[in-house]
């Protein structure tokens, strides 16, 4: 058995391997559009189940990990920016604003590898969890905008900005995991592979 990360995000690669966990990759690809009112951490908890899935349903021997990551911000969800000017809206959605950032996770594996008795008969079922942090940026000027929109790095990010890259001059403050806002919540992710005897 192996642990299968059902995403392409590089991030979330990086994040599992530097916490010591081995893994191979195989994304997905599915629509990430929430559902008409739906709310931001059911809707990050289910595109996470629907990723592991999909992977799960042709890997079923192996434990699958599917992960969303979505941003909220004065009660809209953002995910990744359609194009440049997509971007720089959320940005200045972002700009002087304590925003959230939510991301669901789901572990899905063989029935005969749950640790828990609680969770043996409906391990296939997949575990569902999710972590909420609170990040804080600082105002953005349109000429600052203008210019990380131009580097590139704001287009397949969540909330149109990667913490650990240049938009980390703007951010002064977070509450909660950091790994989280990056795109996995790593020590939630951690406690339920060994949970469910993952690892």
């Amino acid at each position: 058995m192996s642990l299968v990360l059902a995403s392409a995000s590089p991030r979330r690669q990086e994040l599992l391997r530097a916490a010591g966990v081995a893994i191979t990759v195989q994304p997905t690809n599915i629509p990430e559009s929430p559902k008409d009112g739906e709310a931001p951490r059911a809707c990050a908890e289910r595109l996470a189940r629907e990723k592991a899935w999909v992977v799960f349903k042709e890997r079923p021997n192996d434990f699958v990990l599917g992960a969303d990551t979505i941003v909220v911000a004065e009660g809209k969800i953002l995910g990744k920016p359609r194009d440049a000017a997509d971007a720089a809206r959320m940005l200045r959605l972002l700009s002087g604003r304590t925003h959230k950032v939510t991301t669901g996770v789901c572990l899905m594996g063989p029935k005969a590898a749950a640790s828990s008795e609680s969770l043996k008969g409906e391990a296939t079922l997949g575990d569902t969890r999710s972590e909420t942090t609170l990040v804080t940026m600082n105002e953005l000027s349109d000429e600052e905008i203008k210019t990380y929109v131009e580097t590139g790095e704001p287009m397949d990010k969540a909330g149109a900005y990667a913490i650990q890259g240049m938009a980390s001059r703007w951010i002064p403050r977070i509450e909660g995991d950091y790994s989280n806002v990056v795109g996995l919540p790593v020590a939630l992710v951690y406690r339920m592979l060994r949970e469910r005897g993952a690892l």
